[in-house]
C-alpha cells in the first residue's frame, strides 16, 4: 500500500482541483448571469453597469494576491517589477469588459460558447501574420468549433431567454465576445514575454501586477469624471444590497478559482488545466440551461456538442504531442 501512496495522493489532489475550479467558476457564471439579467428590488431595476464587475474583481483579486504573497511567497527577488504589467493591464481591462458587456445582448450560454472559440483568432493570426502552417487535424478542430458557434448564433433563441436580456442584439454581442478573445491574445502574449524576461516571477506576482493595473484603469474609467458610471453602480448597490452581495461572491469565486488554476498548472501542467476548464464551460452551459431558465433547442444542443467535440479533439492532439515529446526525451 505504501507504494501506491503518492499515486493515490496525486489523484485526490487532482479531484480537489477539479472540484475547486468547477465549483468556483460555475458559481461565478451563475452569479454573472444573475447580475446581468435579474431585476432587483421592488422597483425591478436592472444592474446596467456591468463594467463595475471587472473593477470589483480586480480589487478583490489584488487584495487576495497580496495576502498570498505575504503568506506563501519566499521572496520575489528576480521577479517582474510591478510596473512591467502596465501594457498587459490595458488589454486585460478592455477585453473582459467587452465579454461582460456582451451579456446585455446575448445569453450566457451563447457568451460561453463564443469565448470557447479562442483557437480561431489564434490560428487566423498565426496563418495570416506569421505564416504558421497547421496540421489537417488542427483545421478539423477549428472547423468544428467555428461551425458550432456559427450554427448556434444563426439558430433562433427562445423568447424566454431573449426577454431576460437588457438589449437583445446578437451581432453586437458576438462581436464583443470575439474582440474579448483578440484582446486576451495580446494579454497572454505580453504575459509570456514578461515571464520569459523574468523567469523567477511567481503566479502570485502576475496576479498582483495584472490586478493592480486593472484596478487603476477601471478606477479611472468608472470614477475619473463626475458623471462616471461607478458612482451610479455604488449607489445601486447601496439601494439593492442583494446585488452588492452577488457581486462580492462573484469576485470571491474568481479569486478562489485562480488559486485552483495555479495549483493545477503547478502540479499537473497546463494540459490538465485546459481539460478541466473546457469541461467546466460545458457544465456551465448545462447549469445555465437547467437552473437559470435558458432553454436550448435540440439543434442548439447539437451546436454545443459540435464546439466541445472540436475542443476535446484539440486537447487530445496536445496530449498526443506531449506524449511524443516525452518519449523523445527518454530516448535521448
Amino acid at each position: 500500500m505504501e507504494g501506491h501512496g503518492p499515486g493515490v495522493g496525486r489523484v485526490f489532489v487532482l479531484i480537489f482541483c477539479i472540484f475547486g475550479i468547477w465549483s468556483a467558476y460555475i458559481t461565478q457564471g451563475v452569479l454573472q448571469e444573475t447580475v446581468s439579467t435579474k431585476r432587483f428590488g421592488p422597483d425591478g431595476k436592472r444592474f446596467e453597469h456591468l463594467s463595475f464587475l471587472n473593477l470589483a474583481q480586480n480589487v478583490v483579486c489584488l487584495i487576495w494576491s497580496f495576502i498570498m504573497i505575504k503568506l506563501w511567497s519566499r521572496g520575489s527577488a528576480g521577479g517582474a517589477p510591478w510596473w512591467s504589467y502596465w501594457s498587459a493591464g490595458i488589454t486585460n481591462t478592455i477585453g473582459p469588459a467587452m465579454g461582460i458587456e456582451a451579456l446585455k445582448y446575448i445569453s450566457y450560454p451563447a457568451q460561453v460558447l463564443a469565448k470557447s472559440s479562442k483557437m480561431i483568432p489564434v490560428m487566423l493570426m498565426g496563418t495570416l501574420v506569421y505564416g504558421i502552417k497547421y496540421t489537417f487535424p488542427e483545421y478539423i478542430c477549428t472547423f468544428l468549433v467555428a461551425g458550432g458557434v456559427s450554427a448556434f448564433a444563426l439558430l433562433k433563441t427562445s423568447s424566454k431567454t431573449i426577454s431576460k436580456l437588457a438589449h437583445p442584439n446578437a451581432p453586437l454581442g458576438y462581436g464583443l465576445c470575439f474582440l474579448n478573445l483578440a484582446f486576451d491574445g495580446f494579454t497572454n502574449a505580453t504575459q509570456d514575454s514578461i515571464t520569459a524576461r523574468y523567469p523567477k516571477t511567481s503566479a502570485w506576482d502576475i496576479m498582483f501586477g495584472m490586478n493592480l493595473w486593472g484596478s487603476i484603469y477601471n478606477m479611472v474609467y468608472m470614477f475619473g469624471w463626475p458623471h462616471g458610471s461607478g458612482f451610479e453602480a455604488v449607489q445601486f448597490c447601496k439601494q439593492h444590497p442583494e446585488a452588492a452581495w452577488d457581486i462580492f461572491v462573484y469576485c470571491l469565486c474568481g479569486a478562489v478559482g485562480q488559486n485552483f488554476i495555479f495549483l493545477t498548472i503547478s502540479r499537473f501542467g497546463s494540459l490538465a488545466n485546459t481539460t478541466i476548464t473546457t469541461t467546466r464551460k460545458f457544465v456551465s452551459i448545462v447549469v445555465s440551461s437547467l437552473l437559470s431558465g435558458n432553454p436550448l433547442s435540440s439543434k442548439q444542443w447539437g451546436s454545443v456538442f459540435m464546439v466541445f467535440s472540436g475542443l476535446s479533439y484539440q486537447i487530445y492532439l496536445k496530449w498526443r504531442k506531449l506524449q511524443r515529446l516525452q518519449k523523445k526525451r527518454k530516448s535521448m
